[in-house]
């Protein structure tokens, strides 16, 4: 489809409206959600292993079925599947708010992402392919900068929230949100992809999805609970489904994870670098939301300002480095970025019972901050570059869910490496706290290495604006561009 619609029209106006109202909600509540947790765990009770769940099953089902959604979009419409998705989320997030007990509140997250996963592909594949060409720039800038806001905002909202009424208003805030960004859709044309044929990989989606939840099950379960038949059989059929997963798409002819993409090393370095660095975004913020509010005293609207410098680093820096990323190649800043981030991260070991924000967590979170910006922008850059402007979408779409799979992991793996996974409810962490952000600091560091290996000295990179910081999944989210980008 060609984009024919004008930015500054009343079309183009509803467009931005609505996609910005819809991908901020998703920000929003990811954003917020982190610094509710202790909260949560003193209501529905539980140990480390409810919470990690609680994080962990939004990001099982939205890292599982982000590249279907994308899909489905293409496929059957991106307005209708984006309004499906958000209606989804809508829905789930009631059922957050109202969860009487543990096990309703993971149960509705999971259905919460859902309904990320259908809606998050389709925001930029909106203005992608209805915004005319000439305005995409713009179009795309705008909805970075406001989404932006949106996840700088979440912390203190969500704070304020917890201190002020109750957790449970971190998911009902995204309620009057959603309802508007529906209202705007109607006014959003359809569109869908021109190359969106064959058959839908459904079997690879439900393999991925089986395989995640058997594995991250067992992974949060078994520290906690030890062996038995559950925790037994759910790691013998995870494992085997995400053994079956790649011969699966490998037969596939249009598989969600085109495994031709992993032919260029550079796309295969940029991948394990978000990975590395994201698994150790994810881990670290978990634990040190917790170890703000449970060992150090803050409160959990305190404990949300105190990690903002990072959102607001990232607004202000992460853009200029794109554009010297252009001119430079992403090599140089993807390498020493991951390190710098590695430095943060072992300050943060400095955040212990006694210090203050001033001596014991600032120093940390800035530099971590300014790590993060240096590798983002190139990042993406790395990635749309070592694939054909054809594959750019896809490319984009598979980086976003290894981010995603990637804090998956570390909320689950982390506390256990870290020995914190029999911390109870509210509980102290103890000297497992330090442990957990070295270890996120070597991993940090370990991506810049891969970086320097793997990717291309080649200065001709594509830049594209980025979102911000999407606490939701913990990570700063790649550009989630249509699958089959109308250029």
């Amino acid at each position: 489809m060609t984009a024919a619609t004008a930015l500054r029209s009343q079309s183009g106006r509803w467009i931005i409206f609505a996609t910005i109202l819809g991908s901020g909600v998703a920000f929003l509540d990811g954003s917020v959600v982190n610094v509710a947790l202790p909260a949560i765990g003193r209501d529905v009770g539980g140990d480390l292993s409810v919470l990690q769940w609680v994080l962990d099953a939004y990001l099982l089902t939205l890292s599982a079925l982000l590249l279907l959604g994308g899909a489905l979009g293409d496929r059957y419409g991106r307005r209708r599947v984006y309004t499906l998705g958000l209606v989804l989320f809508t829905l789930a997030s009631l059922g957050c708010g109202l969860a009487p007990n543990g096990a309703a509140l993971i149960t509705a997250r999971l259905l919460q992402g859902v309904g990320g996963a259908l809606l998050v592909p389709g925001s930029l594949a909106l203005i992608n392919s209805t915004i005319r060409r000439d305005d995409r720039g713009e179009a795309v800038g705008r909805w970075a900068g406001l989404t932006g806001v949106a996840s700088a905002i979440g912390p203190f909202v969500g704070g304020w929230l917890v201190d002020a009424a109750s957790w449970r208003w971190v998911f009902f805030i995204n309620v009057p949100i959603a309802a508007a960004a529906l209202l705007a859709l109607r006014h959003v044309p359809e569109s869908r992809g021109p190359a969106a044929a064959g058959r839908l990989d459904v079997f690879g989606a439900i393999t991925v999805t089986v395989g995640l939840t058997g594995a991250v099950y067992a992974l949060i379960e078994i520290p906690t609970n030890g062996w038995n038949a559950a925790s037994a059989a759910a790691a013998v059929v995870g494992v085997a489904a995400l053994v079956a997963f790649p011969l699966i798409e490998s037969r596939h002819p249009d598989p969600l994870l085109p495994l031709s993409l992993f032919r260029s090393a550079q796309f295969t370095g940029a991948n394990l670098t978000t990975f590395t660095v994201y698994a150790a975004l994810s881990g670290a913020l978990f634990l040190l939301s917790l170890q703000l509010q449970q060992s150090m005293g803050y409160t959990a609207l305190a404990a949300g300002i105190a990690t903002l410098p990072i959102t607001i680093i990232m607004l202000l820096v992460s853009g200029r480095v794109g554009a010297l990323a252009q001119r430079t190649g992403p090599r140089l800043p993807m390498s020493i970025g991951p390190i710098v981030c590695g430095v943060g991260l072992a300050l943060l070991t400095w955040a212990v019972p006694g210090s203050t924000y001033l001596s014991g967590v600032l120093p940390g979170v800035l530099v971590f901050g300014v790590g993060l910006s240096i590798t983002v922008a190139p990042l993406t850059s790395a990635v749309l570059a070592s694939v054909s402007p054809d594959n750019a979408g896809v490319a984009s779409g598979v980086n976003n869910a290894v981010s995603r799979l990637a804090g998956l992991l570390a909320v689950a793996v982390l506390p256990v490496i870290a020995g914190l996974s029999h911390t109870g409810a509210g509980a102290p962490l103890g000297p497992g706290f330090g442990q957990a952000m070295l270890i996120s600091a070597v991993m940090c560091a370990a991506g810049g290495v891969l970086a320097w290996l793997t990717i291309d000295r080649s200065r001709r990179v594509e830049t594209y604006p980025l979102p911000g910081l999407n606490h939701a999944c913990q990570d700063p989210c790649t550009c989630d561009l249509d699958r089959n980008p109308d250029r």
